[in-house]
């Protein structure tokens, strides 16, 4: 029997962990190995893969701190360590910010720690990557949505899975409150995602009814390329999960390396990755009993700390940009991610 060395938990939801009836597994697998066998380390009433991977493995571990805490309350009796996702460097910096990273930070897509210097980098430059990376955003949205944004309104980004969980909706939870919110400080709002195919209305409805108040697009086609445009354009990244279901989330990294602040719920690598105020902020508490209020909470961060900060004290909202670089970015990376895998997994 093959020992598997290591196993990374997955997302902390039922459809998440496969199970399969043990006559299927006799079907295919036939006198391969012995069932009473297998089940002692898959469980006796269906084949756990999960818990086989669990029981065959010499390190297990989460993709975030919240994530391995998660995974032990799952799966009581393990050993379940934390080796936080991370992002490669080189890819999700947006051109415009490697180049200012290489003239200024010799080496920092090797050894990101190096990140932290991103403060000596003068607001100007910090601010000329950032517009033109939100014009390549801005170019994009014109001509996938047909839909002309302001490059001098604040962009809110929102990419991912289009699934229960992630709830794209909840911005949308009081369309008069949101309405309310953009007259008195205008923002616009894109979105992308993997969605259902057939799912349009559910993509376009919240778009058509905000438009008198808030220039939207949903951007089709959801890729790479895609995510690259959003990650570097907007000017707040956006993630608000139900707790504890997000396990790291990557979008928010990838953001990091281009300055852009994070609104998101504590869950997923930003419970290590907020400190609020300075790297972003945080929507609600890190309690999943605070699910249900966490609507009013993200209107309130729009319209008492978010917009004002942009709107109002620009040479503050480059400092927060830098404050992003240096402490997620230079942290948040697939490098150290890589390292503590083989220090903590391989080679231990």
């Amino acid at each position: 029997m093959c020992v598997v060395k290591r196993h990374r938990a997955r997302t902390p939801v039922e459809a998440g962990h496969d199970q399969f009836d043990w006559e299927l597994v006799q079907e295919l697998l036939n006198d391969f190995i012995e069932l009473d066998v297998l089940k002692q380390y898959a469980g006796a009433d269906r084949l756990n893969m999960t818990r086989l991977a669990l029981n065959l493995s010499g390190f297990v571990n989460g993709v975030a701190r919240r994530h391995a805490e998660t995974s032990r309350k799952m799966f009581p009796g393990y050993v379940v360590h934390a080796v936080t996702n991370g992002v490669h460097p080189r890819t999700w910096a947006a051109p415009a910010f490697a180049e200012i990273y290489d003239r200024h930070i010799s080496g920092w897509c090797h050894e990101t720690l190096l990140l932290n210097r991103a403060d000596q980098i003068a607001d100007e430059e910090i601010w000329s990557a950032h517009t033109t990376a939100k014009a390549r955003l801005v170019e994009r949205v014109r001509q996938h949505c047909n839909v002309t944004l302001d490059p001098d309104v604040p962009i809110i980004g929102f990419a991912r899975r289009m699934t229960a969980y992630k709830r794209p909706d909840l911005l949308f939870s009081d369309i008069e409150r949101l309405r309310t919110i953009a007259r008195r400080y205008p923002f616009q709002l894109v979105f992308a995602g993997k969605a259902h195919p057939r799912d349009e209305a559910g993509k376009h409805r919240h778009i058509q009814t905000l438009r008198t108040d808030v220039r939207a697009a949903f951007v089709p086609n959801y890729d790479m390329t895609v995510a690259g445009d959003l990650v570097a354009g907007a000017d707040v990244w956006l993630n608000n999960p139900l707790r504890p279901l997000e396990a790291s989330g990557t979008s928010g990294m990838k953001a990091a390396f281009n300055g852009v602040p994070q609104l998101s719920v504590l869950d997923g690598w930003w419970v290590e990755g907020c400190i609020e105020g300075v790297t972003g902020w945080a929507i609600g508490d890190d309690h999943e009993a605070q699910n249900g209020a966490d609507a009013e909470s993200l209107y309130q961060k729009l319209e008492e700390k978010v917009l004002p900060l942009w709107h109002g004290d620009r040479a503050k909202w480059i400092a927060l940009m830098k404050s992003v670089i240096s402490k997620n970015a230079a942290f948040f990376t697939s490098h150290r991610m890589l390292r503590r895998y083989a220090i903590e997994a391989y080679l231990n």
